[in-house]
């Protein structure tokens, strides 16, 4: 297996700047900890961001979650669940500073983050999804070299559908990420109904040419059935 060595840098609210980096397995999930030196403003020793920083909060990030590669996604876990989506980004291009909502830590709040080099992971694609009720949700797949055809992602934890995981929830902004953009109809992922209508959807974006961001256009509110779709066209 390959790995990766990905790194971020955080902005706290006490004013501390925190580093972090971990050597990830490529198509394993790693736990990306303080960097272990104290100069470079991590802590004494590698731990996870909320032992580390246990009741303060995460203001902004001063450097994305990057890596050489791919990095399909990353976000704080806490308990087992996605509690807030990550800015991604490669430490091959000059990424921008990413001001986030902020959130205040616990101990055993950790940050999870994917990376790709195989073939089939460079060509998955990911939906990262922001509620109004606070939801965050990931969904993810990697479509085959076929020409046409529609693939579905699914919810990174549990497996489900787009309507299965957020029936009725209404999506506040969205994000989608991958290095084929330009095989998908419209170059997006889409939002598609019972009925196989598109309802919704956002453009992908290549973190490995540009910071991915959030927007808040094309998003919907969520029935059951419905599913976040790439349509195949190249």
């Amino acid at each position: 297996m390959t790995t990766q060595v990905v790194t971020a840098a955080v902005m706290l609210n006490t004013g501390e700047l925190v580093n972090l980096q971990v050597t990830a397995t490529d198509g394993t999930a790693a736990n990306l900890v303080t960097s272990g030196t104290v100069g470079a403003g991590g802590g004494i020793s590698a731990t996870s961001i909320g032992t580390y920083a246990n009741g303060k909060m995460i203001t902004s990030f001063i450097q994305p979650v990057s890596a050489p590669g791919q990095v399909q996604w990353a976000y704080l876990a806490r308990r087992g669940e996605i509690l807030a989506i990550m800015p991604i980004g490669s430490s091959e291009e000059m990424n921008q500073p990413v001001q986030i909502m902020p959130i205040q830590l616990q101990a055993g709040d950790s940050i999870q983050v994917l990376t790709g080099a195989a073939t089939a992971d460079i060509r998955q694609v990911n939906y990262c999804v922001m509620c109004t009720d606070g939801t965050n949700a990931i969904f993810s797949a990697q479509p085959t070299t076929a020409t046409s055809g529609s693939v579905s992602l699914t919810h990174i934890l549990s497996g489900q559908g787009l309507g299965e995981s957020l029936t009725g929830r209404t999506v506040a902004s969205h994000m989608a990420t991958g290095t084929e953009g330009a095989r998908y109809a419209g170059g997006s992922v889409l939002l598609v109904n019972d009925r196989g209508l598109p309802m919704g959807g956002t453009v992908c974006v290549n973190v490995q040419n540009q910071t991915g961001n959030y927007n808040s256009q094309g998003g919907a509110v969520i029935s059951l059935n419905w599913q976040a779709q790439v349509v195949l066209i190249a």
